[in-house]
């Protein structure tokens, strides 16, 4: 393991005041996001969108890292570029995803296990030689009647616990990904005490499997109420919640968490991150960016629609939410820088 070039990259994606794009989706998921706007569901397509987000200029001003898939690391672009190359020329970090998704966890139904261990080695081997330098698998836990069950907690958290250290034994950042689903009719409460579980079980099993903790990028959920819950709660009682809850189960050996956004509205992700630094930035041993995939995908997929006629305006409403996002960093972000957009 080499622990320099580990805290190099680290730095280099989380001590910026940059945050990570995460264009990772599966096929079956970019397809079904396409499928939602009669967009073909084909590689050229997807190739093109990609394409879209990778290239839009000024990228590299707000993001230090973009997270691909298999399909993207092996493409290249309508004029024969290589999507790392043209990443690396922006000064941009290559992160690949490298689990296989999630399938129910048996005997506890309704809770999921991911898979993707199987020849995880040689694949990372391969991903490194193509120029990537990060890695993101994602777990999923559901809140509910005894749920997450320790079994779910244990079985996933060996996996990512497994996956980070083969990452680091070839020089790849591993991000861990614990996410707590917004799906549901939980309250804060329930989502805060098990994201704390999930939290501790993980950092147990990186401990147990040697994993350098200032060699990783955690990139958990924020502390919300469900999707369907009565009871949902202003910014700053969320900000409250999530950093409480780190600071009881994250050591501050991690260098950077990078949150996902997990099924919020862009505005409200940026809110979210921007009432996080407003209150709390100068007091927290680790630096707090975005790893947003659908708080910046979903307008920009919305005004593409697949047609090259929109391709220069949906990068436009690419960069302007990566530069709300970057704003938010130093808790610089308010509604207005909204209206350029939505008005």
């Amino acid at each position: 393991m080499n622990q320099e070039l580990l805290v190099k990259t680290v730095k280099q994606l989380v001590g910026t005041n940059k945050g990570l794009l995460a264009m990772d989706e599966s096929i079956p998921t970019c397809n079904k996001r396409f499928a939602e706007l009669d967009i073909p569901q084909t590689e050229l397509m997807r190739r093109d969108y990609r394409e879209l987000l990778i290239a839009a200029k000024g990228l590299g001003e707000s993001i230090s890292g973009v997270i691909l898939c298999d399909e993207t690391i092996n493409q290249h672009t309508s004029d024969h570029r290589n999507f790392v190359d043209i990443a690396t020329k922006l000064g941009i970090i290559i992160g690949i995803k490298v689990d296989a998704g999630t399938s129910d966890l048996a005997g506890f139904n309704g809770e999921k296990i991911t898979e993707g261990l199987d020849q995880l080695r040689p694949r990372l081997q391969r991903y490194a030689e193509q120029g990537a330098r990060f890695a993101k698998w994602r777990a999923v836990f559901s809140v509910g009647e005894n749920q997450p069950s320790a079994a779910c907690l244990q079985s996933n958290a060996q996996q990512l616990a497994l996956y980070a250290a083969l990452c680091q034994e070839v020089g790849i950042v591993p991000i861990v990904e614990p996410e707590v689903l917004m799906n549901g009719q939980h309250n804060l409460a329930q989502c805060d005490s098990a994201t704390e579980r999930v939290l501790h079980s993980v950092f147990e099993q990186l401990y147990r499997q040697r994993v350098f903790l200032e060699g990783i990028i955690l990139k958990p959920n924020m502390v919300l109420p469900g999707k369907t819950s009565h009871d949902q709660e202003n910014d700053q009682t969320i900000a409250d919640a999530t950093v409480q809850c780190l600071l009881r189960s994250v050591p501050a050996s991690v260098s950077g968490i990078a949150f996902l956004s997990g099924g919020q509205t862009p505005e409200k992700a940026t809110s979210h991150l921007n009432t996080m630094h407003l209150t709390y930035k100068s007091s927290l041993p680790w630096k707090l960016t975005f790893s947003f995939s659908r708080a910046i995908q979903v307008p920009v997929l919305a005004m593409w629609k697949g047609k090259p006629a929109n391709y220069a305006q949906a990068q436009q409403i690419l960069i302007h939410r990566v530069k709300c996002n970057q704003a938010a960093l130093n808790g610089e972000y308010h509604s207005q820088m909204e209206l350029p957009i939505t008005s």
